[in-house]
This record gives structure tokens, C-alpha cells and sequence, in this order.
């Protein structure tokens, strides 16, 4: 992209962020005019357009309310005009992690320019602050595509990130300026492609200027592969000769036109990765890298530390706010620490509407997802340049795929804003939540007590790599189980974390209870809830955890570790790898 180019991009960013409101009008307009005769606007607008009508009639939904009506369209005929007028060319099919099952989630040719938009709009802003780095150097990105789906309709359904691999203009692109050769993306064997895709990145190591993958918890585990596997991607670099186990035809094809013998780099790996401590390893593996470009908001927080301590001060740079529904938000400081990152929203993707939520939602989550359930009936929404700083809010959208004052799950908290445009935080899922009882915990809840528990590890060496939660109600009262995967940060004989002092693994516990709201402290003291409990799993375990979700249905780009589990399947991968068990000795600090 030339400098005029890039410069043309900003400059109309500024623009659609400072005319918002007039946007925002605009696309409903548009919406409803181009819609009102689907059967869907038809129940409630009868070939009306007005705003207000619209606000007042149509119901906020979540997926289970259109779902019959979307699975009428992927059984039936593409062009039927139940709940847009507009054809479509496929589905995007959700990852199913967040919620528990994918979704089918509708896409016009319009929508797919959307969606591309927002990738030129953050390159802009990368070459704003990075310089061109395609004119100087490749990405090793993990990118890992999964099959599509045929509907009965003969439409594909695709995730979001698999469909943008497939497009002509990533495939044109593709050998330039990624080391991920095509044949491994689209590789169906997840353990194949992301070997073959790391020894690529090794060979191509001199190249390489950027790192990445869609979410930081991929990243992560690239890195802990070749921590785990580097003697064999050596002995390979070193033979010119690709290790047996890797039978999938593409990626042998792939390996025959890039590994070729070369004992020089594989003894230079070997040196770097032999080393006591693998803090900086990113740096040394990659010496030319400029920043490491992965979601690490939200959910991804959980993994920031770990990938710090790896990446040797290496600007971790969440680019931007997405999902199967539509282009949200743009991070328009993408030298923002993690936890400072705030996105602006565009307000030419979709027309929003907001459902304010109790203001200190963050800070003090007292009864926070019992409001989620109660405030709808007697909430109004608020409109996109309405939103207050400070407050929490849920999002809805109204787009153009036929998606109708939709409940996109996402809770974020406005920060402040840009020209006339809000900018947020990340909060956490609307329907993510442990209880056991009557109390209700969010997403929010959780992670915050897991930082603040997880603290206490670090004079010890240790890291919190991954952690998910869920509600025990197997006997009585109920508790919370918590479980953690630890590593130290030096080579130990403390590994899978055996020797852990019990007595701050306990205190770890009471942190985490002392952090939950009055409702949780209160129900603890009256022994309606029982004492929360971490369990301490051996090394791989969360592995063995996205290997589950893989294999049934959840996309490896696009896979976040769940919050919280909901299924038995994935409970016992867990459960069946315990190494230690910790309950909280004591009743959590009550206010005063």
C-alpha cells in the first residue's frame, strides 16, 4: 500500500468517526427501506421504516429467536426474502466456543467488502506506526482454515477467517508475504499444520517481521510447541528432511520445495533454544520481528503474561474488535498495552443500539448478571453517540445480513471517544456466568479474581497459563472449581507444578473469593455456597482441551478457551488430568 494510499484510509476514518450520527441514521434508513417487505419486518413494521416504530416494535433477540428462521433460509431457497432482500453468497459459521454451539451467521457480497475494509483500515494504521513492513519482510502467522459445510440450500457455511483465506486476493499474496505455504493453512491435521507451519517460520527466520495469529492464545501455544518440539524441527532443518509422522500431502509437498539441509541454522537453533530461561526466546528465534499482532483483549488477557515473558518487550498489538456478526471497532493506538486498549467503534458497519448496565459493573459487580436478566423490560436502548463514558453497556446490532436489534453477547465499557465515536473496553460474554445458587457470576467476575490470585505466584517463579471455571453442583452447597494450568518461568524440577506451596495455593483460593462480589461473600458466610476450589492440572491439559473442541466443530484460528465449562466431555479432559486440589480455609472479607 503506497503512503497516499494509506494516508486516503486514515483521512476517511476521521471522517465517517466525526459524521457518526449521520451515519448511523443513514444505514438504518437504508436497512429498513431495502428490507421492509421481508417476512421478517413485515410481522412487526408492516412496510413502515420509522426509527421510532422500529425501536418500538421490533424485539431485541438473541440467536435462539432467529434461528428458525435462518435454518428456514440454509434448508430452503438462498433468495427467499425472510430476513433480507439482498442474496446471499454463504453463512459464517461462529467458532461455538463462546456460546456452546456455532452459529450460522448470514453474508452478502457486501458484507465480505465490509470485512476487508476493516483489514485495510488496520494495515493503515500498521503502516501509520510500524513503517510498510511488506516491502521489507514476511508474517509467520498461524493460520489454520476449516472444511466448510454445505447447507441444503447449496450454500457454503465458512468460518470467518476460512473464508478470507480462500479469497483470490490472500492467495495472490500468500507466498510474498507470509511463510505459511497454502497446502499447510488448509492442512486438516491441526498437530500437522502447525508443525509444519512453525519449521517454515524457522527456516524463513532472517525474513520474518511480524508474528501472529487471530487470537493470543494461539500464539501462545506455537510457542510452547517448539519449546516442546524444537530438537526434532532441528534435527529436520538439519537432514533437509521432513520427520516421518507428517503424512498429510500437502504439507510434504510444501516441505519438499522449502526444507533443504542446512546444519548451520539447525546448530544455531539448537543454541538458542537450548539456553536455561526462554524469556526473550521470540526475540532470538526472530531477531528482525517489530511487534506481535494478536487479540490479547478480553478473554486473550489471561494469556498476556505468559506471552510478555516470551516475547522479550516485543509490542503485543490487538488490531481490532470483530465476530461473525459484523466489523465492530478499530484500536486506533495499537502501542497500547493489552490492558489499556481501547477500540473505536465504525460506525458505517452496522447500526448499533446499546443496553446500559448497572455504571460499576467493572469495578464493583454486585448483582451484575442479574441485571443482565431483569433491566431489558424496562431499559431503553441508547444510540451509538448517546453512550456515557464510564458506563457499562450490552451491544446490540442492526445490519445489513439481516440481523435485527441482535444481542451480540458482548458486554464493554466506553472509555471516552474519537471525533463523535465512542471507544471501549472489552468487558466480557453477557451469558458467560458460574452459579451455584442464586448468585450469578460474570466474566468480568472471573477474570479479575484470577488476576489478583494469580499475583501471588509470581514471587515463586510461577506463571498462570491457562485457567477456565465452572459451577459444582454435585454436592451440597455448591462451590467453584477453578482450574489452573501453572509453568515455571525457569527450567524446574517443579514442572507440573507437584511441589506447589500449599499454603499459597490456599491463599491463592481466598484472593480469588475476596475479589468476588457481596452476594458470593455473603452466601459463603452463610454456607450456602461451599468453599471455591482450584485444581491443578498437568502441563497440556488445556491442550487436550482445544483438541476436543477441534474435533467437534470449533475453528483452531478462531478457538478462545471457554470462561467457564458447560459440558461433561470437556469437564472430564480436565478433571482426568488433576495434579493437586486447593480449597479456600476460610470465609471470604465481608464489607464493613
Amino acid at each position: 500500500m503506497a503512503t497516499n494510499d494509506y494516508e486516503s484510509v486514515l483521512k476517511m476514518l476521521e471522517e465517517i468517526t466525526t459524521n457518526a450520527r449521520q451515519i448511523q441514521e443513514q444505514l438504518l434508513d437504508e436497512i429498513l427501506r431495502k428490507n421492509a417487505e421481508t417476512e421478517y419486518l413485515q410481522g412487526f413494521l408492516h412496510d413502515q421504516t420509522d426509527k421510532q416504530l422500529f425501536k418500538k416494535n421490533v424485539p431485541i433477540v438473541t440467536y435462539d429467536h432467529i434461528k428458525p428462521y435462518i435454518d428456514r433460509i440454509a434448508n430452503g431457497k438462498a433468495s427467499s426474502d425472510i430476513l433480507l432482500v439482498e442474496p446471499l453468497i454463504g453463512f459464517s459459521l461462529s467458532s461455538g466456543t463462546s456460546g456452546g454451539q456455532p452459529k450460522l451467521i448470514p453474508i452478502t457480497a457486501e458484507s465480505v467488502n465490509v470485512t476487508a475494509a476493516l483489514g485495510n483500515l488496520h494495515l493503515s494504521l500498521m503502516i501509520k506506526h510500524f513503517g510498510d513492513l511488506s516491502q521489507v519482510g514476511k508474517r509467520m502467522e498461524l493460520l489454520f482454515a476449516k472444511p466448510d459445510v454445505e447447507t441444503p440450500c447449496g450454500l457454503k457455511a465458512s468460518a470467518v477467517t476460512t473464508r478470507a483465506f480462500k479469497e483470490s486476493s490472500f492467495q495472490a499474496i500468500l507466498p510474498k508475504l507470509y511463510t505459511s505455504p497454502y497446502e499447510t493453512i488448509f492442512c486438516p491435521d491441526t498437530k500437522q499444520s502447525t508443525y509444519c507451519q512453525l519449521l517454515f517460520g524457522l527456516i524463513q527466520r532472517d525474513e520474518i517481521v511480524v508474528i501472529g495469529s487471530i487470537f493470543a492464545a494461539t500464539v501462545l501455544r506455537g510457542i510452547k510447541f517448539i519449546e516442546n518440539n524444537w530438537r526434532e524441527l532441528c534435527s529436520n532443518i538439519k537432514t533437509g528432511k521432513i520427520s516421518d509422522w507428517i503424512t498429510d500431502s500437502g504439507c510434504r509437498k510444501a516441505a519438499s520445495l522449502i526444507l533443504k539441509p542446512n546444519p548451520k541454522l539447525a546448530d544455531l537453533l539448537e543454541d538458542i533454544c537450548s539456553c536455561k530461561s526462554w524469556e526473550g526466546i521470540v526475540r532470538k528465534l526472530w531477531p528482525r520481528t517489530k511487534y506481535i499482532g494478536t487479540v490479547c483483549t478480553g478473554a486473550m488477557l489471561q494469556f498476556t503474561a505468559e506471552l510478555e515473558f516470551y516475547c522479550g518487550g516485543l509490542p503485543l498489538v490487538s488490531g481490532f474488535y470483530a465476530c461473525s456478526e459484523g466489523a465492530i471497532a478499530i484500536n486506533l493506538e495499537p502501542l497500547s498495552k493489552p490492558s489499556d486498549v481501547s477500540y473505536t467503534v465504525l460506525p458505517n458497519t452496522v447500526y448499533y443500539e446499546f443496553l446500559p448496565i448497572k455504571e460499576d459493573c467493572v469495578t464493583d459487580s454486585q448483582n451484575q448478571v442479574q441485571l443482565h436478566t431483569s433491566r431489558h423490560k424496562d431499559t431503553e436502548t441508547v444510540d451509538l453517540v448517546n453512550v456515557k463514558p464510564g458506563q457499562c453497556y450490552e451491544i446490540l446490532v442492526t445490519s445489513p445480513t439481516g440481523l435485527y436489534r441482535y444481542r451480540v453477547g458482548d458486554i464493554i465499557k466506553v472509555t471516552g471517544f474519537h471525533n463523535n465515536t465512542p471507544q471501549f473496553q472489552f468487558v466480557g460474554r453477557q451469558n458467560v456466568a458460574l452459579g451455584v445458587d442464586m448468585e450469578r457470576i460474570s466474566e468480568a467476575d472471573i477474570l479479575k479474581a484470577v488476576a489478583e490470585a494469580k499475583a501471588l505466584l509470581e514471587p515463586l517463579g510461577l506463571i498462570l497459563t491457562e485457567y477456565t471455571s465452572y459451577g459444582d453442583t454435585s454436592s451440597a452447597p455448591g462451590h467453584y472449581v477453578i482450574f489452573w494450568e501453572i509453568k515455571p518461568k525457569k527450567d524446574n524440577k517443579n514442572k507440573n507444578g507437584k511441589e506447589l506451596d500449599p499454603k499459597v495455593m490456599e491463599q491463592c483460593c481466598s484472593k480469588m473469593e475476596d475479589s468476588l462480589h457481596f452476594t458470593y461473600r455473603m452466601y459463603r458466610k452463610e454456607n450456602i455456597i461451599a468453599a471455591l476450589e482450584i485444581r491443578v492440572v498437568k502441563q497440556g491439559a488445556f491442550e487436550a482441551l482445544l483438541d476436543y473442541f477441534v474435533s467437534n466443530g470449533a475453528s483452531l484460528s478462531q478457538y478462545k478457551t471457554p470462561i467457564c465449562i458447560k459440558t461433561k466431555e470437556a469437564l472430564n479432559i480436565l478433571d482426568s488430568r488433576v495434579i493437586a486440589k486447593f480449597f479456600s480455609p476460610r470465609t471470604p472479607i465481608q464489607d464493613n
